[in-house]
């Protein structure tokens, strides 16, 4: 894995750069055009099938389907030459990302801000931030990874198993999580988001990397349809705040209160990761990528799902939103902080 012949991405453009920002005003849009033409929201949310939004499901998969077609899973096999990675990825991914969030959502909403939030409200907010916990990152991570000059094809094989066990695991550790906060599952609707959100993108994904044939094609094809996903995204908030506008104008706070254990799950994940990776001697040049992947979320998964189980207009749905609100900018300064502390990891 020394040398890399695979660019997983640009470099990160001024759109995501400002992502927050975007995001932020998608917000401040969504809530006007709610209060001033609240029936063209309310069409919207209507336009469904078997509990999915049809018009959220259009910009869900333009938002998925560019990161998919940079999943490869032939580079899986060059994983053997520096294993360490990889196991690091996939302990915190797996094993204790998922149940840390649970566990924050459950303290912070059913204690600490028990006094501030309704019940039902508080069993909303943590069935969203369980499913950003449950969904590690896709797409992004490969812009986190270049900005620590971290190596190009491990992140990619990284990705590539996150996303293969993500096909299996995603629906039962949810279905585990909600049920063990006493949050009725709706098994069907969870097992459709996963088949619609996550398999058919993916298949679409490699189907189309093999139309393409070389990674040259495959960079370029990319790079032509990533402003869809950017355009999917800040669509799909601009819905979900068109619906939440009022509980937000009646209740500004509670997006700084679901942003609380979202900020300290992140920096707790990364600190986690990135010194289990030091500890095992891992090179910079993977232990930064892979400490992100366990910090960073699939953002799209999870606002998808959210809006499949539990509506447009639900807590769990705003909370995921929350979620892409908070993520770029502590991304970057974990960005900054592994590009400062290069120098306490082997170079190879």
């Amino acid at each position: 894995m020394a040398e890399t012949t695979h660019s997983a991405a640009p470099a990160m453009g001024g759109f995501e750069r400002w992502l927050s920002l975007w995001v932020a005003l998608a917000m401040i849009a969504g809530i006007a055009i709610g209060q001033i033409a609240p029936g063209l929201v309310e069409a919207i949310a209507a336009a469904e099938v078997a509990q999915i939004n049809l018009v959220v499901a259009v910009l869900i998969w333009a938002m998925v389907y560019p990161m998919m077609v940079g999943v490869d899973f032939g580079a899986i096999a060059g994983v053997a030459k520096q294993p360490k990675g990889l196991l690091v990825t996939l302990a915190v991914n797996w094993l204790i990302k998922p149940f840390t969030m649970a566990g924050l959502a459950v303290l912070f909403f059913e204690v600490v801000f028990a006094p501030f939030i309704a019940p039902e409200d508080a069993a909303q907010y943590i069935a969203g931030l369980i499913l950003l916990g449950a969904a590690p990152c896709t797409a992004m991570v490969f812009v986190w990874s270049q900005l620590t000059r971290g190596d190009e094809t491990y992140t990619l094989v990284q990705v590539s198993v996150n996303d293969l066990i993500m096909i299996f695991a995603f629906a039962p550790i949810v279905a585990l999580l909600l049920g063990v906060t006493e949050i009725e599952v709706p098994w069907e609707t969870l097992v459709l988001a996963t088949l619609l959100y996550v398999v058919l993108p993916l298949a679409a994904g490699l189907i189309t990397r093999r139309l393409l044939g070389s990674q040259a094609r495959v960079d370029a094809f990319t790079t032509r349809v990533k402003p869809a996903s950017i355009i999917g995204l800040v669509a799909t908030v601009a819905i979900l705040f068109g619906l939440q506008g009022s509980v937000i104008l009646d209740r500004p706070l509670v997006i700084l209160l679901i942003a609380v254990p979202i900020l300290i799950q992140s920096y707790g994940i990364f600190a986690l990761a990135y010194g289990a990776a030091w500890w095992l001697r891992v090179p910079h040049k993977i232990a930064a990528p892979c400490a992100m992947i366990g910090t960073s979320n699939f953002f799209e998964l999870a606002v998808a799902v959210a809006i499949s189980l539990f509506g447009l207009n639900s807590g769990a749905a705003l909370a995921t939103v929350v979620g892409v609100l908070v993520e770029v900018p502590v991304m970057l300064s974990l960005v900054a902080f592994a590009n400062r502390t290069r120098r306490r990891f082997p170079e190879a």
